[in-house]
């Protein structure tokens, strides 16, 4: 895919180290193209990874994670976005064992991610971990993706019921990650209604997005302390970046245990809407100028015919003798009221066509600089 300098959809990111004092692990990176080819569809692509390992190894893991999925996504051409989120997560992972087998310090760091590619109003996810992906539409938030976690797996089980899950001494016990020394088994459920089944998430990938919908990714420092329905509320109450800063400063509120990182990706609520406006604009301008253009040679024939017939009137009264009447000549013609004059006077006042407005596109000229929105400092955690 081809960066572009601007995107498509509207895009804020928060990320805080929590409370605890502990290093931010998490990391995230938000990347703006457009597909190669004829339709030229602008694409955004979001990743957040949550590190898990002491040392600081869990922030390299997180690091390794998030720019292997994003160059790997960037190096493809965005025809088979499934198959691109699953090798980009597959081959993060084996960078991420790689990496942890040769440094002894790294040994068994692993981290979690979850991602969400925009092809023009088209939503692809993939996850692994407990970091989530929320779709928010009006009055109602929907979980699409599924934590890998023994909590998960035993509600699913029937063991556990949502209330006996909560404060359970396994709530953290990740069951799949990146960073495992076997292929890691990438999720691309994308779960529209909890009835639904595997096969039915799997087929929902692709959902068009509509205007105004937001799509939300999140570490697991904010849905530990933060409900679903509590987010529905202060997204769809609040400016996009100030709600990101209001559920950053509610998980801190509640203990602020982990690291917290927040992204949201929102489809304009209009985006054709001053088209028309503008178009009849543009033609209710020229209409004008040829309107204007019309009066002004009107004008000067009337003053033409005016002029000669004031000149023919004035040499019958100044000559009373018939026989002597003087015969107009094209050169008198010409000085009464001048054709070069009056071909000129037409060419001041006729204007130049008026350049036509351009609307400024929303994903202007491509400039391979900038790739990623809101790049992510590696080493500087974030207070």
């Amino acid at each position: 895919m081809i960066p572009s300098e601007r995107a498509h959809l509207h895009i804020a990111t928060i990320t805080h180290p929590g409370m605890s004092g502990k290093n931010n692990e998490d990391r995230f990176s938000v990347s703006r193209y457009r597909l190669e080819g004829e339709r030229s569809l602008p694409a955004v692509f979001a990743v957040i990874s949550d590190g898990v390992g002491g040392h600081r190894a869990g922030e390299v893991a997180a690091q390794i994670v998030v720019e292997t999925i994003q160059h790997t996504i960037a190096a493809s051409d965005g025809n088979q976005p499934l198959q691109a989120l699953r090798e980009a997560i597959q081959l993060a992972s084996r960078a991420v064992f790689d990496r942890s087998r040769a440094d002894e310090d790294h040994r068994g760091m692993a981290a979690t991610c979850a991602c969400a590619l925009v092809i023009d109003n088209r939503l692809y996810t993939a996850s692994i971990g407990d970091s989530r992906i929320y779709l928010v539409s009006g009055d109602k938030i929907q979980q699409l993706t599924t934590d890998h976690t023994w909590i998960q797996e035993a509600m699913e089980a029937g063991l556990l019921t949502p209330q006996e899950a909560q404060n359970h001494p396994n709530s953290h016990v990740i069951r799949r990650y990146l960073g495992a020394p076997q292929p890691v088994e990438v999720d691309l459920r994308l779960r529209l209604s909890a009835d639904e089944t595997d096969e039915q998430t799997l087929n929902n990938q692709g959902v068009v997005l509509q205007p105004g919908h937001q799509v939300i990714l999140c570490s697991d420092g904010l849905t530990d302390l933060v409900t679903a329905q509590e987010i529905l509320a202060i997204v769809k109450d609040q400016e996009q970046e100030y709600a990101l800063h209001t559920l950053t400063s509610l998980a801190n509120k509640r203990g602020g245990h982990d690291n917290i990182t927040i992204v949201a990706l929102q489809m304009p609520v209009s985006i054709t809407e001053t088209t028309p406006t503008q178009v009849m604009r543009r033609t209710s301008g020229s209409n004008r100028w040829m309107t204007c253009l019309a009066g002004i040679i009107v004008s000067l024939a009337v003053l033409f015919a005016l002029g000669l017939g004031y000149w023919f009137f004035a040499l019958r009264e100044t000559t009373p003798t018939p026989s002597s009447r003087p015969t107009a000549t094209p050169t008198n013609a010409v000085e009464t009221m001048p054709a070069g004059q009056a071909t000129s006077v037409i060419a001041t006042l006729t204007p130049t066509k008026p350049p036509i407005a351009t609307r400024t596109p929303l994903s202007p000229e491509i400039t391979p600089e900038s790739e990623t929105l809101t790049p992510w400092p590696t080493n500087t955690p974030v207070p």
